[in-house]
């Protein structure tokens, strides 16, 4: 049973709220925030874009990196804004995190939006005691990415998807329950075990997806994750997609590199789960939740306020690599 310390829940939206689009890492062009501001508009609220969100410079990002924490400290701070939503990641988030006070977060409760790099901000947020939805960002709203922008929809006005996937060969069954944390594996393990970490009592349900990266590097990275001094806390694991991934290692999916990892590890395994970069289904950072795996299928049950829906999403199948293509 889960029993950490609560993490506060950002109040659900109502019709004419504002959302803030903001860019803490790389730029997107501004037709894309303009299409997505028209998407959440259709929603029955009103978009604001941050006033350094298109400053690109040489280096891809959009601002400098005062810039962007500036435009993240208005979102926070701006009490009429409910909620803030990326424009998209690739890399830079941690460049903010030296910029905008912890307690930012807390003082001024509201849904953060985003994934990819972005996890690297949604974690701070989960350890500053906050949730947050790692989902997709501007340039997929503005092109209707479905069903993970409905989704997304939903959750905002706390209608909370009951996720149900097929089940997959590389499952390990059981039943947990914890707070769901996680998102990029390479941003992730840049900012674990900082001062930006988890508080040490919190049971977990870790989750994890990759892009264009090779089965070496996710192998390193993973492994030292499981060095991490509090992952004995890790109480389930959700691996989600690994796309574009160069195979330099002689397995036959991601999937079971990473399974050969946990031997020692009795926790419930799902695999498969359609969160990632070409997949993004919304999962809500820091909530409670419990996960029950079997050979079937497994089933991510939120424990929190909200109306409740079930709701079955395909499984992404692994990877499987012919010996030529190694």
């Amino acid at each position: 049973m889960y029993q950490g310390k609560k993490i506060v829940q950002a109040p659900y939206l109502k019709a004419g709220d504002k959302v803030a689009l903001v860019s803490p890492a790389y730029w997107v062009p501004q037709e894309a925030l303009q299409m997505a501001a028209e998407t959440i508009r259709s929603w029955g609220l009103q978009p604001v874009i941050g006033p350094n969100t298109n400053n690109l410079n040489v280096n891809a990002y959009a601002g400098t990196a005062d810039e962007r924490a500036a435009d993240m400290l208005w979102a926070l701070e701006d009490d009429s804004i409910k909620a803030v939503v990326c424009s998209r990641g690739g890399y830079g988030s941690i460049h903010l995190l030296n910029r905008i006070p912890k307690e930012s977060f807390l003082q001024h409760p509201k849904w953060l939006i985003g994934h990819g790099d972005i996890t690297i901000l949604l974690y701070a947020v989960a350890g500053a005691g906050l949730m947050s939805i790692h989902g997709p960002m501007a340039f997929q709203i503005a092109s209707c990415q479905e069903p993970a922008t409905s989704i997304t929809r939903n959750i905002l006005f706390g209608t909370l998807p009951q996720y149900k996937i097929p089940g997959n060969p590389y499952n390990r069954s059981g039943h947990t329950e914890g707070i769901l944390v996680g998102g990029n594996l390479s941003s992730l393990c840049a900012i674990t075990g900082t001062r930006f970490n988890l508080p040490p009592k919190q049971d977990i349900i870790l989750f994890l997806e990759e892009v264009e990266e090779s089965l070496h590097t996710i192998d390193r990275l993973f492994y030292a994750l499981t060095l991490q001094p509090n992952f004995d806390k890790v109480k389930g694991i959700i691996f989600g997609t690994f796309s574009s991934i160069k195979y330099d290692l002689q397995y036959g999916s991601v999937e079971q590199m990473l399974i050969a990892h946990l031997q020692e590890y009795e926790i419930p395994v799902c695999c498969g789960f359609p969160v990632g970069s070409n997949s993004c289904i919304p999962l809500i950072e820091g909530a409670p939740c419990s996960l029950d795996v079997t050979t079937e299928s497994a089933v991510l049950t939120y424990k929190m306020k909200g109306n409740i829906e079930p709701l079955e999403v395909e499984m992404i199948s692994p990877k499987l690599i012919k010996e030529k293509e190694l």
